[in-house]
């Protein structure tokens, strides 16, 4: 029988796969057992600039979102994080006052920010999904090693300075693969020069909105209730940002496709999680 972390690393073209030795078996379960240990408030970071295009690319704000409601239905109430430019793909989607807009800023100012919104949302969990990381040289840079830290707001600081944190990635270069940051080098396709922001479960996936729906999955087994979007939700959500002005991050193209994949590649993950659900009873 199929098993969440096999379906998110189906069709892996980056040789993320290559990490998953070193991560337990069932990460994503680990990951939704962690947040269903502490219900309450919860973040959710995303948004990754695509330099090409001067826009956050299609990977990450759907994955949010469909996290994000997914928390809802079981109770948490859920903020946003993204930056000035990459906000506007989350709040066409969600309630525009749930999504706060991280300033970019310098260390100092950025820690205190971080500090600030942890005061005041009071976060039970911190979780990011493509969310471009900071590297050892203090830069974030993208797939292709260019520095785009001028477009990145530091929302390293949410979680540094918080203890119940989650990161999903796909490349190397996002919040969370910290964890793996010694081991990611050693993967020929993977960055030189990994991100350093570690979290207290990492999920990795050959796109990380298929790890968003792999933590959804978990969560749906450990609750008994299948809180997956369906596949028409997801294609609804993709073509509507893209519709306004959010982009391939492989293709830096308005299209409506996903690091490359066609909205029916992106449907067929989702849709085999379903059926993982139904084989087991939701």
């Amino acid at each position: 029988m199929a098993v969440i972390e096999d379906i998110i690393l189906r069709r892996d073209r980056r040789g993320i796969s290559a990490l998953k030795p070193y991560l337990p078996d069932d990460f994503c379960s680990q990951a939704a057992q962690l947040i269903v240990d502490h219900p309450g408030p919860a973040v959710v970071c995303t948004g990754f600039y695509t330099l090409a295009a001067g826009a956050p690319e299609t990977d990450g704000p759907p994955g949010a979102c469909f996290i994000g409601q997914a928390l809802e239905k079981l109770g948490y109430s859920v903020t946003y994080v993204s930056d000035m430019y990459s906000a506007f793909a989350l709040r066409g989607t969600v309630p525009p006052e749930k999504v706060v807009e991280f300033p970019i800023a310098d260390d100092s100012s950025s820690q205190r920010s971080a500090q600030e919104l942890l005061e005041r949302v009071q976060p039970s969990v911190v979780i990011s999904i493509e969310r471009c990381g900071r590297t050892r040289t203090g830069r974030y840079l993208n797939m292709r090693g260019v520095d785009i830290s001028q477009y990145n707001a530091k929302l390293d600081y949410l979680f540094s300075c918080h203890e119940i944190t989650v990161g999903i990635g796909d490349g190397g270069n996002e919040i969370g693969m910290g964890n793996l940051a010694q081991q990611i080098p050693l993967i020929a396709t993977l960055p030189d020069d990994p991100a350093i922001t570690g979290v207290n479960k990492l999920i990795i996936a050959s796109v990380s909105n298929w790890g968003g729906h792999g933590l959804v999955a978990a969560l749906s087994l450990l609750v008994g209730e299948n809180l997956l979007p369906s596949v028409r939700e997801e294609e609804e959500v993709i073509r509507d940002m893209v519709d306004r002005g959010v982009v391939d991050g492989i293709s830096g193209q308005r299209a409506y496709t996903v690091d490359g994949f066609s909205l029916a590649h992106n449907g067929h993950v989702l849709e085999s999680l379903h059926a993982l659900l139904r084989e087991r009873g939701l």
